[in-house]
């Protein structure tokens, strides 16, 4: 399969699962670390509008800034340093993740904000008992509780107005299910 370039000004999901649906996320430590690199590797040349950390998948939607030079291979250190750094953990070898991530370029507001809300609903869709608005590793969170560690609500204001309405989007299931996403 070829891919397609990420072009700089662009809204991205990105995407990738464990290499044969293996866990990547085995103990929380691992989540945290995980996003550590997102802000280590990412976000001088990105913005990152939603992310969801699955047991065995990750989902990101980010906007690639117009100055960054080579976000591919950005977003390769990223997941490069994960894979070695689980591979040494855990005393395994080999890919730890199914491929190249996968991407999808987001071309207009009303897939934009119905793939954000699919990101952070992602637990709901995989039958977690864990309600999405409580899942420890999406940025659903941080948005309602104002923490800018790696997202900022000016990333999505134009698109909910406000955060009422960015809690009430999440919590319609038409607007939970009215996309096919990729996984």
């Amino acid at each position: 399969m070829k891919y397609q370039p990420l072009e700089s000004g662009h809204l991205y999901h990105i995407f990738n699962k464990g290499n044969n649906r293996e866990t990547i996320f085995k103990e929380p430590k691992n989540y945290i670390y995980f996003l550590s690199l997102i802000k280590k590797y990412l976000l001088d040349d990105m913005e990152l509008f939603a992310y969801c950390l699955m047991p065995n998948h990750f989902h990101f939607v980010l906007k690639i800034n117009e100055s960054s030079k080579n976000p591919s291979r950005l977003l390769s250190n990223l997941f490069n340093a994960y894979s070695k750094s689980i591979n040494k953990m855990y005393n395994r070898e080999g890919s730890l993740f199914k491929d190249r991530f996968s991407r999808k370029k987001v071309e207009d507001e009303i897939y934009l904000k119905k793939l954000i809300i699919y990101v952070h609903t992602n637990p709901l869709h995989h039958g977690f008992d864990e309600p999405f608005n409580q899942y420890k590793y999406s940025s659903y969170k941080s948005y309602i509780e104002n923490d800018a560690y790696l997202v900022k609500f000016e990333n999505i204001k134009d698109l909910f107005f406000d955060l009422d309405n960015f809690e009430y989007c999440h919590q319609e299931k038409e607007m939970q299910q009215s996309y096919q996403f990729e996984e």
